[in-house]
């Protein structure tokens, strides 16, 4: 049986599986294997602090020790990147599986969405979980990303664009959104070098479950409570 979260949102029906603890993770960041992607599965992963990619046939459940996180007081956006922002229109959940299907193009290096994962968060999306951001340029869908919302808790999933620094401006976007509206933690899972670049960095994990403890309890920030389009922030 669905309820209602304190968001409003629809909470599906809890997971059948039970996670093993993110602190049990083994060298590489693998907690576990199996399970399924229902809406209450992904939910009571990320809660943990865990989520989930493929693992050859089957979905592993990961929590790398350190984690990636982007502070949201530590972007770092370059003069010429400040400027590219200005050139594009920012949406919110106007075309997410777009968005998705963008971000799961099977000619794309290291592509790791699969038909499953697809479903799964094109599930979490209809329920008011998950979510996207996208950089338009004359009403064209040039970049973007995807990922889900507990509270003030953010994980992003993947990021795609078609026009240099689209997914960046994405980025940017979403931060200076989550500022402004009462987001407190933006998970990236790894700390990429391009992501280090634009403030990304690393924490133990034992620091970051604390902080996703604290970020999922707060309420969710007004971005996600409607779809919408902005122009970026000046400065």
């Amino acid at each position: 049986m669905q309820s209602q979260s304190e968001d409003g949102l629809t909470e599906p029906p809890a997971t059948a599986w039970s996670f093993p603890p993110a602190t049990t993770a083994d060298e590489n960041g693998l907690v576990g294997a199996g399970a399924d992607l229902e809406p209450g599965t992904l939910l009571g992963a990320y809660r943990s602090g865990l989520f989930p990619m493929p693992l050859g046939d089957t979905v592993g459940w990961w929590s790398p020790d350190p984690r990636g996180i982007l502070p949201l007081s530590y972007l770092r956006v370059s003069r010429s990147l400040r400027r590219a922002c200005r050139q594009f229109d920012i949406r919110i959940d106007t075309s997410f599986e777009e968005v998705l299907e963008s971000c799961a193009d099977p000619a794309r290096p290291h592509g790791w969405i699969s038909d499953d994962m697809h479903s799964a968060y094109l599930a979490l999306h209809k329920m008011g979980w998950a979510h996207s951001v996208e950089a338009w340029l004359d009403d064209e869908l040039v970049g973007g990303l995807y990922g889900v919302a507990i509270g003030a808790f953010f994980a992003g999933e993947s990021m795609f664009h078609t026009t240099s620094d689209a997914s960046k401006v994405a980025l940017v976007a979403l931060v200076d959104a989550l500022k402004v509206t009462g987001g407190a933690l933006l998970d990236v899972q790894w700390t990429t070098p391009h992501l280090a670049g634009l403030g990304a960095v690393d924490i133990e994990r034992e620091g970051y479950l604390e902080l996703l403890a604290e970020a999922i309890t707060r309420p969710l920030p007004e971005i996600w409570s409607r779809p919408m389009v902005f122009r970026m922030l000046e400065g």
